[in-house]
């Protein structure tokens, strides 16, 4: 188990807010997402919150039989990644490390042996919380539809996460959403009625 005690956080090092820059929480489709040898279930959805929330140490997510992590994050649409900010627990619970693969829906650990996208080590943690963040590839993360994060398993006793921040763009919604909508726009003869007349000046039904 983590230790459970926190220890305080300095808040300064990051004052500025970038509460518009990491909104990409909002194109999360939470219903779908899904958080691998989480201790407690649903708690893997709960470290995607608001920017000025991220210090909020009551929402966590914390590892169950190993330190190793694995998040399956499927977008309302289609999204342009440029930062990951992360906040992880403190006390020897931060993980080492962080791999990224996007659009590979419902990874598992199985998986996770094949060459990632993007890979972050993370510095080793002291008694405070730290704001780490990871600018992403742009060419590897500019039409992502669903991104997976893989933190391994470190030997630790646990891992635990505060808050994961993403930064970037929403390009569009998803393809069958946008189809809806285009149906609904046009018109449909069979809805109108009304008597019209042909170019001759005939009336026709």
């Amino acid at each position: 188990m983590c230790d459970d005690h926190h220890h305080g956080h300095d808040h300064t090092h990051d004052a500025e807010d970038n509460s518009a820059q990491f909104s990409l929480y909002l194109k999360v489709d939470l219903d779908s997402l899904q958080c691998l040898n989480e201790e407690q279930d649903g708690s893997g959805k709960t470290v995607f919150k608001p920017w000025d929330e991220r210090f909020n140490l009551e929402k966590y997510v914390q590892s169950d039989v190993d330190a190793e992590l694995l998040f399956n994050i499927p977008f309302n649409g289609t999204v342009k990644l440029k930062v990951i900010s992360i906040i992880g627990g403190e006390n020897m619970s931060l993980p080492k490390e962080m791999r990224l693969f996007k659009n590979i829906p419902n990874m598992t650990f199985d998986n996770t042996a094949k060459e990632a996208d993007q890979g972050f080590s993370f510095p080793d943690p002291g008694s405070e919380l730290t704001l780490l963040k990871f600018p992403t590839k742009p060419a590897k993360f500019s039409n992502v539809s669903h991104l997976t994060l893989h933190f391994p398993d470190s030997g630790r006793e646990c891992a635990k996460i505060y808050y994961i921040g993403l930064a970037g763009d929403f390009l569009r919604a998803r393809r069958e959403e946008v189809v809806v909508t285009s149906y609904e726009l046009r018109a449909n003869p069979a809805d109108h009625k009304n008597k019209l007349f042909d170019p001759a000046g005939h009336m026709i039904s």
